[in-house]
């Protein structure tokens, strides 16, 4: 989302955008700061380009924050990951030359926006990371967006390893307990994800019901699931004609959003998959864990902060739920062996690995290439953070003359 017109008349006067025009071919490299190597498929979509003089964060960890202070001064452009804070030290260490910032992730919290917005930066992102539109009919993610369907794989994944243990029985072969062990009728045992003759019923629980939530629900109808019910913010009401649809494709007995307290009674696996931020804070925290069935299963794949970790590390040691699956953990990547859930067996925790594919990273790679070089050319971004908010809030103007 550009400035609005007159709000910053250096970027958007036709003189200005004549100018641009004229240093692409008269003006030294540009400057790109890249905060970690993009792998040989993406790298020469930036090396290739004779404009940029690259300066790449040179080893296999999260760049340092200092080698980054040290490097941005005088950029155009840079390329962070979730890791990189984005913040006004950074941005006044680079300077007035800084056109754009992108993102390797959905995600942009390490952002400061509202700076960002005060000169006048272009952000990019990488949301809508796309498939082969054309074989939607084959397959819901064809249509949809890569990194959800990534995630929705995994959400699944969690929901099986959660229900049948499967951090237990996995740590008990990594230890070399498996011969301790003495087989037992009803040892390992846990709830079956799909329905049964004698369990005809399954419903799945959805805390918040956005593309990827509909994603996972597409993953869970071979398992026989009879009922999807979901709970939403208040500002989103329910979409009848989308559910009803659902319901028939899918050929359930029902598709209906309900509120937090029946979405945790009746729900077999919850799933939360809502957008983190103030509105949605431990939504997910012990007066709701109380209401759930004891066979019950709870999964988080969106934001650590939407579930209190202590209510959940209580509901499993106490009994209230079954298990649970996390990808994310409030506080995280702080997630130490003495951490509450970490201490529960029936906790199955993976280090944020949602979008951890080898065909979404490198899409997610290739698309903040593609913004930067958009941004930097005066271009439109592929994927490009709105900022018409913050622009709002700024009442001097941007920083740039």
């Amino acid at each position: 989302m550009s400035p609005p017109d007159g709000l910053f008349p250096s970027r958007s006067s036709p003189s200005a955008r004549l100018t641009s025009v004229i240093s692409h071919f008269s003006s030294p490299p540009y400057k790109v700061v890249v905060c970690r190597n993009l792998g040989p498929d993406v790298m020469p979509l930036l090396e290739n380009r004779h404009e940029f003089e690259l300066v790449v964060w040179p080893e296999d960890r999260a760049c340092d924050r200092t080698w980054l202070l040290e490097n941005i001064a005088g950029a155009t452009g840079v390329i962070v990951m979730l890791t990189d804070k984005v913040d006004t030290e950074l941005l006044d260490k680079a300077g007035p030359s800084l056109r754009v910032v992108s993102t390797m992730s959905v995600g942009h919290e390490h952002i400061d926006l509202k700076a960002a917005a005060q000169r006048a930066l272009k952000v990019g992102y990488t949301p809508d990371v796309l498939t082969d539109a054309g074989k939607s009919a084959l397959h819901p993610c064809s249509s949809t967006l890569m990194n959800f369907c990534a995630v929705a794989d995994l959400s699944v994944m969690l929901a099986l390893m959660a229900g049948r243990n499967g951090g237990i029985g996995a740590a008990l072969v990594q230890n070399g307990e498996w011969s301790n062990f003495s087989w037992a009728p009803f040892g390992f045992c846990g709830p079956q994800l799909s329905t049964t003759a004698t369990s005809p019923t399954r419903k799945i629980g959805f805390l918040g019901f956005g593309r990827i939530a509909q994603a996972t629900l597409a993953r869970l109808v071979p398992f026989g699931i009879t009922h999807c019910l979901y709970s939403s913010g208040p500002s989103s009401p329910p979409n009848l004609q989308r559910d009803a649809e659902l319901e028939k494709k899918y050929n359930l007995k029902a598709v209906a959003k309900v509120d937090l307290d029946e979405l945790a009674r009746e729900s077999d696996v919850l799933f939360v998959l809502a957008p983190g931020g103030s509105g949605t804070y431990h939504v997910v925290n012990e007066g709701l864990l109380k209401k759930m069935k004891k066979t019950s299963i709870i999964v988080n794949a969106s934001r650590g902060t939407l579930v209190d970790s202590d209510a959940l590390a209580k509901a499993l040691k106490e009994g209230w739920i079954w298990g649970a699956g996390l990808d994310v953990v409030e506080g995280e990547p702080n997630v130490t062996r003495d951490h509450p859930l970490v201490k529960e067996p029936r906790c199955v925790i993976v280090p944020h690995i949602a979008s951890a594919t080898l065909e979404t990273r490198k899409s997610m790679a290739t698309r903040a290439a593609h913004n930067l070089i958009a941004a930097i050319f005066g271009e439109n971004m592929p994927a490009e953070v709105d900022l018409s908010a913050f622009y709002r809030m700024v009442n001097d103007g941007p920083h740039r003359p």
